[in-house]
């Protein structure tokens, strides 16, 4: 908990749509309330921002993770968002508390919004995945 289930924000106009999908890691659990009230505030920054289709939040407060779903008419209105505030200096603020972030940006059918969240984790972890293998040094 707090699990904020998919709300949609607008009606698609394109058959296709994209996706930003993010895993959150605070270091310490005493990181967990600040990061909740900025989750909560970027949510409602995304919902909204011009170009969002619909997002979701789902919060393991006590294992320090944050999950985020998101969907939007483009790449540009996702970028925009990002660069907005409170989005911005949120973000450079929290960096600090964080240890680890996985983001994964796809393309997706808007008939199909919106993923559950099964699938949203199976892309995040492909995409972790994906970033330490590109880590890795040459064997």
């Amino acid at each position: 908990m707090p699990k904020i289930p998919w709300i949609a924000v607008e009606t698609p106009t394109t058959p296709e749509v994209q996706c930003m999908a993010s895993r959150l890691q605070v270091k310490s659990l005493r990181d967990v309330p600040g990061f909740l009230i900025a989750s909560m505030a970027l949510w409602r920054q995304a919902r909204r921002s011009p170009g969002a289709v619909g997002v979701a939040l789902d919060a393991e407060l006590f294992k320090g993770t944050f999950w985020t779903y998101s969907a939007w008419t483009d790449k540009a209105a996702i970028y925009a968002y990002a660069g907005a505030e409170p989005h911005k200096s949120t973000i450079e603020r929290k960096r600090k508390v964080m240890k680890e972030a996985t983001f994964t940006f796809f393309s997706a059918p808007a008939a199909e919004l919106p993923m559950s969240w099964d699938e949203v984790r199976r892309r995040i972890a492909a995409q972790s995945e994906a970033d330490r293998s590109a880590h890795r040094p040459p064997q």
